[in-house]
């Protein structure tokens, strides 16, 4: 997958370790794991918690003198919290020490809601209802001074995650520099059509986190179960996850599997060599569209803040039918 924003280049396979809940020096193993193994796209964000693990990695291999830095594509986030135009540089700073790198290639804004800069929590809620509670900074003056560090050579390109279309709308039709990558939430059980076809035409990468489901919004018949991609996995010799990553590189969208196992690391990597049948999958695809429309399933988000998320409602005799 290429960035013509920028000119830079991303491998369409990528890895997210995300360490919230994973034991001191897990992230660090997995990512020198995942650098042998070829990795070459690296995935962080503030929230993730992941950046001095990964920096010390990424210097241990460095000082080796086994990988370049010109080799590596190191993404981090912008959190919600530091939206205000003035916290923009400081946070990137602090995600730069913390990777302990002269300089990032992609830079994302983590989502277009901002929260409160002041709070204790990185998730600030309000003590009413628990909702999340806003910033009142636009994100297009975050974007603003995410440009700026373009500007610096701090950051190769910046980019976007969790933005719907009419949001990328707002921001292309005022931007100086146009996002060069939006990550989402994307799989077959979350189709988001009609934001992959807008990105394709906007020339704007997308990266899909999630790439086997979302735990957190569990269907009936988990993605890695799904029949018709044992089914296809079977035929080829691979795995369930191989077969979701092949996937998605069919459909020109980079892929972030999750994981600090050091064998599956090694597998999702193993993706070459194989076609996955998309005519297969995209049935599964078109069907999964209709059982989570707005009109199926639940709205997580409002469109003015992390965008609309139906809540799956399939069931197992839908994806069997």
């Amino acid at each position: 997958v290429n960035s013509d924003n920028t000119g830079s280049h991303t491998q369409a396979v990528m890895h997210l370790l995300l360490s919230l809940q994973s034991p001191p020096g897990a992230v660090q193993e997995a990512m020198e794991v995942a650098l042998n193994a070829g990795y070459r796209h690296v995935d962080c964000a503030y929230f993730y918690q992941n950046e001095a693990e990964i920096g010390a990695a990424l210097q241990k291999k460095l000082g080796e003198g086994r990988l370049k830095r010109d080799e590596l594509y190191v993404v981090s986030k912008l959190w919600n919290s530091f939206h205000a135009p003035q916290d923009v540089r400081p946070a990137f700073l602090k995600s730069l020490t913390m990777l302990k790198l002269d300089y990032l290639d992609l830079y994302l804004m983590h989502s277009p809601m901002g929260f409160p800069v002041r709070s204790s929590s990185p998730t600030p809620c309000s003590k009413q209802d628990q909702s999340p509670t806003k910033s009142s900074s636009p994100s297009l003056f975050s974007w603003q001074a995410m440009e700026k560090l373009v500007d610096e050579g701090l950051v190769k390109s910046v980019g976007v995650s969790n933005f719907n279309v009419s949001q990328l709308e707002r921001l292309l039709s005022v931007c100086r520099i146009k996002p060069a990558a939006n990550q989402v939430e994307l799989h077959p059980y979350l189709t988001q059509s009609e934001l992959v076809e807008y990105c394709k035409s906007k020339g704007i990468v997308l990266i899909a986190y999630s790439p086997f489901g979302c735990p957190a919004l569990p269907c009936p018949v988990p993605l890695l179960e799904n029949p018709t991609v044992k089914e296809i996995a079977q035929k080829h010799g691979k795995t369930s996850a191989q077969v979701l990553i092949r996937f998605h590189i069919q459909r020109g969208i980079a892929a972030i599997p999750k994981s600090i196992t050091p064998a599956r690391i090694v597998e999702n990597a193993e993706v070459t060599g194989m076609a996955s049948e998309p005519g297969a999958l995209f049935r599964s695809w078109r069907l999964a569209e209709v059982l989570l429309s707005p009109e199926r399933g639940e709205t997580l988000h409002t469109s003015d803040g992390w965008g609309l998320v139906p809540k799956p409602s399939c069931t197992q005799q839908d994806l069997n039918s």
